[in-house]
């Protein structure tokens, strides 16, 4: 149950992705979602070419089921990056911030599976033209960076999936199996899920950023960026009220960035500062509630599902 194309081109039992999480999807996390059948994906992007060799071994030694490398396009090393990944075993290569087209060839011919994350149609039109076996259409809701068109993932994907040919797998607003069964109901082939994740046993986030997490509600995440340096949906925090109030004053962009400073995920992923840090969180965020593995995941989410399609079979009679 549950099969679809995107299993059989990823090689994994459930149409369930990774997210690819900065300081978050780590080795520990990949490992662990590929284990469960999903596709685990290693959130790279804050990570050097010496740091993804040294992760993707540790992902070796826990699994021996596929898993990938989620690259951010706007790392000047990203091809590099791509480079070490599949040479590690890497069968996937999940793009992110930028153009797939450059390089979604070169990764083709060496025998990996191109996944790109979209929030727009034009994008996701885009992908295929550019040969990328899987688009990833992320919601609004989602959290981390999202679009500047700002489609919730119900008016995006069923968008999506009438304009290409090629599987869609569902983002931003899903942690269970309802999720699970929303986004097959609307055309996708397969979920993937962030916050779900960020707040398993398995993952690399402080414990500070779980707790924050498992303990907010709806309502508790903000954008900040939407007009001035990109959308980024967070916690709320005393960052971000600093960050709205000087959006909403006219600060440039510029002096936001320099009032901001750098590493502020670092701070709370890493050092647990969940105040002053950043702590990437989607809008489903106040409907995980506790921290549980991994494999728990996965399979409460299939058993609901399951239980979810015959409950709607029964409605059919």
């Amino acid at each position: 149950m549950f099969k679809t194309e995107v299993c059989d081109l990823l090689g994994i039992q459930y149409p369930i992705l990774l997210g690819g999480m900065v300081w978050v999807g780590k080795s520990k996390l990949t490992a662990a979602v590929s284990e469960a059948g999903g596709l685990g994906l290693l959130g790279a992007g804050g990570m050097s070419t010496e740091e993804i060799v040294s992760e993707l071994a540790e992902v070796r030694q826990q699994t021996s089921k596929p898993f990938g490398v989620n690259i951010p396009l706007a790392r000047p090393d990203a091809e590099e990056m791509i480079d070490c990944s599949i040479k590690n075993g890497a069968t996937v290569i999940a793009t992110s911030a930028g153009s797939p087209k450059r390089y979604t060839a070169m990764i083709k011919d060496r025998g990996c599976q191109v996944l790109h994350v979209v929030s727009s149609v034009k994008f996701a039109v885009k992908c295929q033209e550019a040969g990328v076996d899987i688009v990833i259409a992320e919601g609004f809701e989602a959290g981390g960076h999202n679009g500047f068109d700002e489609l919730t993932t119900l008016a995006l994907v069923p968008q999506v999936v009438k304009a290409v040919d090629i599987p869609v797998v569902s983002a931003g607003g899903i942690s269970d199996g309802k999720g699970l069964i929303a986004a097959l109901a609307l055309g996708a082939r397969g979920v993937q899920m962030g916050t779900r994740f960020a707040t398993t046993v398995e993952s690399a986030a402080h414990p500070n950023v779980k707790n924050a997490i498992i303990n907010s509600q709806a309502g508790d995440t903000c954008i900040t960026g939407r007009t001035s340096i990109g959308p980024t949906r967070s916690l709320k925090n005393q960052l971000t009220s600093r960050i709205v109030q000087a959006e909403n004053e006219g600060m440039a962009p510029e002096k936001l960035m320099e009032m901001i400073g750098g590493g502020r995920s670092v701070m709370a992923c890493v050092e647990g500062d969940c105040e002053e840090g950043t702590v990437y969180c989607g809008q489903i965020g106040g409907l995980v509630d506790e921290v549980i593995s991994v494999r728990e995941a996965v399979d409460s989410m299939i058993a609901e599902a399951k239980t979810i399609m015959g409950r709607l079979s029964a409605l059919a009679e």
